[in-house]
């Protein structure tokens, strides 16, 4: 069978997966040009679409920019700095300089100092080897910090290429979508320059005669809880405004369930707080750490949701991992879910998350 490789992006066509790369409804192949859904989708309705890439695609695609000179821009989401930030962008982006930028900026309390977050940004990008230029923080959704990026983006260039960078579900085409609808004026801009054939995978932008925006596709990060669920219970753990800290005292021996997707037990210390920084849809339930078990048991999927049914279907289950908090103010970091800050430390406890979900500690962001 001879392969058709879309005309757009490059990536070869595919009639079976809408969620993978070279996508194309059968009726597609019967056309002259043959380009995917991703392609057909900007070109026509000016919609850039993340696809995602296997993390050895992604970095191999990543290496062609480590030789090409240009600016990365790479986006994290603030909510999941630590499931979101794409580890060796040192060496995969060679001497290019990096504007390091914090989407979802709105989800955040409006109690947290904005200065504080940049700073906390720079310091964590700094401690997985990566000096950035500058650090900007955005809403996509909204709109918010975008202009200040784009004259950011436009001084740091110098007349070359940029690349956008990021995971999965990090709203990268969103700020794309953004940043052409709010520097161009117009929300066809790109539908007239149509990206002139790219290297698999990129979508060319043009941004003069001789340079252009690259949209990369998304990383996919194994470790972060979207891709253990459903869409619909994706909806329900990502933050769509503004999240409300929940604040349970707990004593030792007490076990806060997040949904059915996760469990933190408080196992030996003195009486603790635990400020939960998740989505306001997601439900907390607390309950005695001996009765933790029969609960999830007997509710998973019912009082303990999510899961929903789609998701328990391959739902892994849920593996145990201790940790000795550290005197002071540390963040439980639930990859793709969220976190518990315990303000004063000294304890110990147990995060249960789905086999292949990463549990961190880190210095409390807020």
């Amino acid at each position: 069978m001879t392969t058709v490789k879309c005309q757009g992006c490059g990536a070869v066509i595919q009639t079976s997966d809408p969620n993978l790369p070279g996508y194309a409804p059968e009726s597609a192949l019967s056309r002259e040009d043959i380009i995917c859904k991703r392609c057909f989708r900007l070109k026509h309705y000016n919609e850039v679409q993340d696809v995602p890439y296997q993390d050895d695609e992604f970095l191999e695609m990543l290496n062609q920019i480590s030789d090409s000179r240009g600016l990365v821009v790479q986006i994290v989401d603030i909510f999941d700095f630590n499931g979101s930030f794409i580890p060796g962008m040192k060496r995969l982006t060679g001497q290019n300089p990096v504007l390091l930028v914090g989407n979802k900026m709105d989800v955040l309390p409006n109690s947290v100092n904005p200065k504080k977050v940049k700073q906390w940004l720079r310091s964590a990008a700094k401690d997985q080897g990566l000096i950035v230029e500058d650090v900007f923080l955005i809403s996509a959704q909204k709109g918010e910090g975008i202009e200040a990026l784009s004259l950011a983006i436009e001084k740091h260039r110098n007349e070359q290429d940029v690349y956008v960078v990021g995971t999965t579900n990090v709203g990268k085409s969103t700020f794309i979508n953004k940043l052409i609808q709010q520097t161009s004026g117009v929300k066809d801009a790109i539908t007239t320059s149509y990206f002139p054939g790219t290297t698999l995978g990129f979508i060319d932008i043009p941004l003069d005669e001789r340079t252009s925006l690259y949209d990369t596709p998304g990383v996919i990060h194994r470790h972060q809880m979207a891709h253990y669920v459903s869409d619909q219970d994706l909806k329900t753990i990502t933050p769509r405004k503004e999240v409300k800290p929940k604040v349970y005292q707990l004593n030792e021996g007490q076990t806060l369930y997040f949904g059915g997707l996760a469990r933190l037990d408080f196992d030996s210390g003195e009486r603790s707080s635990f400020i939960c920084y998740l989505s306001n849809e997601l439900d907390i339930h607390r309950t005695k750490l001996e009765n933790a078990d029969e609960l999830y048991r007997n509710h998973l999927g019912g009082l303990l949701s999510p899961p929903d049914e789609e998701t328990m279907k391959s739902l892994p289950e849920l593996k145990a991992q201790t940790f000795r908090l550290p005197e002071g103010k540390t963040d439980i970091v639930f990859s793709g879910l969220g976190w518990a800050t315990v303000p004063e430390g000294n304890i110990t406890v147990t995060a249960h998350v789905p086999a292949g979900v990463k549990v961190s500690l880190r210095q409390s962001l807020i």
